[in-house]
């Protein structure tokens, strides 16, 4: 498996308010010339939660903290405090940690009321900031209907840029269409690809090693999937160190074009071909 992100524990939710790169040889939380810091928190069996870190001031956001007592033991390892919560969208397994006693005065921020103890409700194209990190809202329903993603950066320019696509985009993969159809995750997923190539990809879960394995099965000869699968032989942390630029050469589903994909699928309009390859990632058991 993937170095430690991948040993997570299963723990209750407490209640939260009251009443990077292709294949670097280290993480951008670990260089202390940045202003912005992303620190992932495993949680559960295979999510992750983060901490989202503007390193001069050592304020903090947790990004989807199902767990609060270990998001609230990393933030104290790192020396920040939380001032915030994101949530890209209201499953339990992202927004259960969203009711804490511990943090009584951080807004959590979201993108519907369906999202437990959400007090900010954000939409599309929305902005605020985390201390000095500035946060901008990316709708993407499909998944949930409440689907955000957050685009993260900072003022000096340093960090290349990172983005929280929760339950939306996945190492090599895409969630599934719980609540919206093939259209949509198309359109989701053609709206973070117009990020700068150079963003980092900080996902949801860990799902990478079964994704590798159904791409390729849709696009054996794709070289890009050959590094993808180095970088986990090598012990490299794709959810950390892979950026949307790396999810366009590898990903089948930002790659609906493609020969591979088309032929996969039988072919026709984009929605379609994205609920036909959504249907035999469903069907894969290899």
């Amino acid at each position: 498996m993937l170095l430690p992100r991948l040993s997570k524990s299963c723990l209750t939710a407490a209640r939260f308010t009251s009443s990077p790169l292709r294949s670097a040889s280290a993480s951008f939380s670990s260089s202390a010339a940045l202003r912005m810091k992303i620190v992932p928190v495993p949680v559960r069996d295979d999510n992750y939660a983060y901490l989202l870190i503007d390193d001069t001031t050592n304020k903090a956001a947790a990004v989807d903290p199902y767990d609060v007592p270990k998001v609230k033991a990393a933030a104290e390892q790192a020396g920040v405090q939380i001032i915030a919560a994101i949530t890209t969208h209201h499953h339990f397994d992202h927004s259960g940690g969203n009711q804490a006693t511990a943090y009584p005065d951080a807004p959590i921020y979201g993108g519907s009321d369906k999202i437990s103890a959400l007090t900010k409700q954000v939409k599309d194209k929305d902005e605020f900031n985390v201390a000095g990190v500035h946060v901008r809202c990316l709708a993407t329903p499909c998944h949930t209907q409440d689907s955000i993603c957050y685009y993260v950066s900072d003022s000096t320019g340093s960090h290349p840029g990172g983005v929280f696509t929760g339950d939306t985009l996945f190492v090599a993969g895409c969630g599934r269409f719980f609540e919206g159809t093939g259209a949509e995750m198309h359109a989701a997923l053609s709206y973070l690809g117009k990020l700068p190539p150079q963003t980092v990809v900080y996902d949801g879960h860990e799902y990478t090693k079964g994704s590798l394995a159904f791409a390729k099965s849709i696009d054996p000869d794709n070289a890009a999937l050959a590094r993808l699968e180095k970088l986990i032989k090598d012990g490299v942390i794709p959810a950390e160190r892979t950026t949307v630029g790396d999810e366009k050469e590898w990903n089948p589903f930002m790659r609906l074009d493609s020969a591979p994909v088309q032929k996969a699928t039988g072919g026709g309009e984009e929605g379609a071909v994205m609920d036909a390859l959504r249907t035999l990632k469903n069907n894969y058991r290899g």
